[in-house]
């Protein structure tokens, strides 16, 4: 069983029931099982800032099924959330990007792992240290240390799931 890191974040409708029941769905996939969920965080936009807040989290999933295969799954999901890919870093119901998977470094097509903005983004950073404090960045080093250089961002820790 491969470890694989997911990001899950939502801003329309009730943002935190939506991330909750994405972890459910997570839950629900064959071959996919989460082993650990973070708090929930209130995060500033990036990108495209004139939206509401996200609520993010992180999930630990244990899985058998190749990288390829899991971001279909996460795919899959975020289409029954009713996800619409506008434009880039837009207001969405449900967004689930694949983190990291092992300490693998995968850059195909469709599927870049780590995921390539990762090290920048303090939304996904801090539920990711919360779940591992060492867990490593494959070719950027401890996220914690990208963590301390995204301290500008507002990242707001909320709840358990």
């Amino acid at each position: 069983m491969a470890r694989a890191f997911v990001g899950i974040g939502a801003n329309l409708g009730d943002a935190a029931a939506q991330v909750r029941a994405a972890i459910a769905a997570l839950a629900a996939r064959p071959a996919v099982q989460p082993v650990a969920t973070s708090s929930l965080y209130r995060t500033a936009p990036v990108g495209f800032v004139a939206q509401p807040d996200f609520v993010n989290a992180a999930a630990i999933v244990a899985t058998s099924l190749e990288p390829r295969a899991l971001l279909e799954v996460l795919l899959a999901i975020e289409q029954g959330f009713g996800r619409v890919r506008a434009f880039r870093d837009a207001p969405r119901t449900l967004d689930l990007d694949l983190l990291l998977y092992d300490d693998r470094v995968i850059d195909e097509p469709g599927l870049t792992v780590p995921h390539p903005r990762l090290h920048e983004r303090a939304f996904a950073l801090a539920p990711l240290v919360e779940l591992d404090p060492q867990c490593v960045i494959p070719g950027r080093g401890l996220a914690r240390d990208w963590l301390a250089r995204a301290a500008d961002q507002r990242v707001e820790r909320l709840v358990s799931p």
